[in-house]
């Protein structure tokens, strides 16, 4: 899952990126409002954390621009403000969830999975494709019940192309995987791809020649 993350405490930013990279998601971080409309109109993202103290404009008025702009991205806002006054001003502003410092990484955790899951219109963490059954907030990937051996980044590529309906482009799909701010060599993402085909079928990831990949069914695994 990509996240942006709109924090000026670089010690609350380093702790929150790390924490999340640990489980498994894809973590971009910018310290200001205008850094983070650029961040995205550039790239996509399943998530952005807001904090709302940001140094050149209030969080509250860059969430309410961003929602006037038809960005409908879940939007988790991450704050010392405490009041009910505040809250309400936060969900109102077009906030999704409201999450306050200090807090546990666990529930952030939670709370970020909830939110995708609802973004997605999927009643249950569960995505179930054919045989294969992936729950993403506990990283297990199963088919027929048993569980397949994945690396983070084999996982990010499947995820990104099971959240998916229809193709994604090789961007996208790099993006989902090493984030937008990130030189990747051009064959990284080949070598994820080969793995999972290798590991759950060389049909489960199909190319569409110059446009990108889609997502395709379970075959014979190499033993």
């Amino acid at each position: 899952m990509r996240i942006l993350l709109t924090e000026d405490d670089s010690l609350i930013a380093e702790g929150v990126s790390a924490g999340l990279s640990v489980q498994g998601f894809i973590v971009s971080h910018v310290t200001t409002a205008s850094a983070t409309e650029s961040a995205l109109s550039a790239a996509e993202f399943d998530l952005l954390i807001l904090d709302l103290g940001l140094p050149d404009q209030d969080g509250l008025m860059l969430l309410r621009r961003l929602r006037n702009r038809n960005f409908h991205i879940p939007v988790l806002v991450l704050t010392a403000r405490d009041s009910i006054n505040d809250r309400v001003a936060g969900l109102q502003s077009g906030a999704d969830d409201y999450l306050l410092k200090p807090f546990d990484l666990r529930e952030l955790v939670a709370r970020l999975h909830t939110l995708h899951r609802r973004f997605l219109g999927r009643s249950s963490n569960v995505i179930q494709h054919g045989e294969l059954s992936v729950n993403p907030s506990t990283r297990e990937f199963l088919v027929n019940g048993d569980p397949v051996d994945l690396s983070k980044k084999e996982q990010a590529v499947l995820c990104a192309l099971l959240n998916t309906k229809g193709i994604v482009s090789v961007d996208a799909l790099k993006d989902a995987v090493y984030g937008f701010s990130v030189d990747v060599e051009s064959n990284a993402l080949n070598v994820h791809i080969h793995n999972l085909r290798k590991k759950l079928g060389a049909s489960i990831v199909q190319t569409v020649r110059g446009i990108g990949y889609r997502l395709g069914h379970l075959g014979e695994r190499e033993s």
